[in-house]
């Protein structure tokens, strides 16, 4: 399995508070059975995360890991965060993949402006992928607000919690509507903690019920951001886009 969203880089974030917290992270996905583990720190007012800071610390994880699990850089970029300059947005790239962004949904509110600042990243080379709306108010009353957007090519991820059950009833329910609208793509972690949020893909299959469907979230979309390819489509359901998964950067 490949998860590609989690805090395990220590002191950046509300994630891993030192290496040692960081390693159990690892350890925790790799006894889980995750091969590659995307490190994506917080971008936001309140973790205002360098490019820098990002790399250092991924260093130092990677270091440490070695052993254990493959760690790649990333970063999970707040809607106000996607005007810097595209050079730092580069060395962000989801996996270390420089056409692909983690771009962070927020929980509350549904940004008017959101089609267009994806569209603009475009633009610019990047394809996205959309972080945990399924925990947004407005997408849990209306899931087919993404569907514009995941018809111009974003992807969304959704959190191995909510498919559990372990966020809510809400997510849960606004997970599968996801799933069964086909506006999903890809299952991660969001692990902040080995604790907390639940470090690995292992439920996945059980929650979805389907072990196709589970690989291809959890590893054969992910892979393909990894790997900068084109991912497979969707197990026993023909893709609703003309264009999959658009570049692979």
């Amino acid at each position: 399995m490949i998860d590609l969203h989690s805090h395990v880089l220590p002191g950046l974030d509300d994630g891993a508070a030192d290496l040692d917290e960081a390693l159990r992270i690892c350890r925790a996905a790799a006894e889980d059975g995750t091969k590659v583990l995307a490190a994506t720190p917080h971008v936001r007012s309140d973790y205002p995360t360098t490019p820098e800071q990002m790399e250092a610390a991924l260093a130092e994880v990677q270091a440490a890991a070695a052993d254990t699990i493959r760690v790649v850089p990333g970063g999970e970029l707040d809607l106000e965060q996607l005007g810097r300059p595209r050079e730092e947005l580069v060395r962000f790239g989801l996996a270390g993949n420089p056409g692909w962004l983690l771009v962070e949904m927020p929980y509350v509110g549904w940004p008017l402006d959101l089609a267009d600042r994806l569209f603009r990243l475009r633009v610019s080379g990047f394809e996205t992928v959309l972080a945990h709306p399924e925990r947004n108010v407005d997408v849990q009353q209306r899931p087919h607000l993404l569907e514009p957007i995941v018809n111009s090519g974003t992807l969304v991820q959704l959190t191995a919690a909510s498919l559990e059950g372990r966020l809510g009833d809400g997510s849960r329910k606004c997970a599968f509507a996801l799933l069964e609208l086909g506006l999903a793509h890809l299952v991660a972690s969001d692990a902040h903690a080995p604790e907390l949020r639940g470090v690995g893909l292992g439920g996945v299959e059980a929650a979805v019920g389907d072990r196709e469907l589970a690989r291809w979230l959890t590893y054969d979309v992910p892979r393909s951001i990894v790997e900068r390819e084109t991912a497979p489509p969707r197990p026993g359901k023909r893709s609703r886009r003309r264009r999959l998964f658009g570049r692979a950067g």
